[in-house]
């Protein structure tokens, strides 16, 4: 099980799976409540053609160290940049979904483009879901997010049986994959510590427009229009509002979990954005 450290006051390790080779670089970034191994229905895919595919698991998720802090985007997106620079990544395209392309937005504002030749934002929490002021489009109000951090706390199983159900499923459509598809997710997120699973929804309305808007690299967002989680209209229709870089892929009738849901139009629409440049 290869592991890297996050250095620091209290250093962490991170576990990851690399596949190697000379190709470029593609780095996963899970999603919330998940790990790296959501990435199945990927990376045979990325890997079959030609590229060098990592994942790794959010400190607090999967197989990564568990600490009781650090679970905001300025120190997640340290923990990304720990990862490109352990392994010494160059001309890298990152791909975050969900809550990672939040750490895909934080890295690129914070830490630039050096490393970097392009990023991907699936389904994600981007450019802002919480509803402010100057930000009236987001999906609630931070206290909507509060809300579902007590409802995490009081009964964990539920909420993530609930969640999870409505991550892979539309208002019209109903439940996008089979049983056993949502059953392995609901494995997956047993894994996660209880203080990253409510800490971590406190962040979803994290504001990324200033981030985005320093974004020089090519952008590619792929939403599912039917995603209940992150719906389309606050969060990946208005990301080329703050980066005129980016380019939309929509997925018709696709909810949150597109990456599973939905792989082969999302592998097609990867595999042609990362065959431009």
């Amino acid at each position: 099980m290869p592991e890297l450290t996050v250095p620091g006051a209290d250093p962490i390790k991170l576990h990851y799976t690399d596949s190697g080779g000379d190709g470029r670089p593609v780095v996963l970034i899970h999603g919330w409540p998940l790990s790296g191994e959501s990435w199945a229905h990927q990376t045979d895919a990325l890997t079959g053609a030609g590229y060098r595919v990592i994942t790794y698991d959010r400190r607090g998720f999967g197989a990564s160290d568990k600490p009781e802090s650090g679970y905001d985007y300025d120190t997640l997106a340290g923990d990304l940049d720990a990862v490109l620079t352990e392994l010494d990544l160059t001309d890298a395209v990152l791909v975050g979904f969900s809550m990672g392309g939040g750490e895909v937005a934080r890295y690129l504002g914070a830490h630039g483009t050096d490393r970097i030749a392009a990023g991907v934002l699936a389904a994600a929490v981007t450019p802002a879901l919480a509803q402010t002021g100057d930000n009236p489009d987001g999906a609630m109000p931070q206290s909507g997010f509060e809300e579902l951090q007590a409802q995490a706390r009081a009964d964990r199983e539920e909420f993530l049986k609930g969640f999870m159900t409505t991550f892979f499923s539309t208002a019209d459509g109903g439940l996008q994959v089979s049983q056993e598809e949502l059953d392995i997710a609901l494995d997956i997120t047993e894994q996660a510590a209880d203080t990253a699973l409510v800490d971590c929804i406190g962040i979803w309305g994290t504001d990324f427009r200033a981030d985005l808007q320093k974004t020089e690299v090519p952008l590619l967002v792929i939403h599912g229009d039917g995603d209940q989680n992150v719906p389309f209209q606050a969060s990946g229709a208005r990301v080329a509002e703050y980066a005129p870089n980016a380019e939309l892929v929509v997925i018709p009738g696709g909810p949150h979990g597109i990456n599973v849901s939905h792989a082969d139009q999302v592998n097609e629409a990867l595999l042609a954005f990362l065959g431009r440049f």
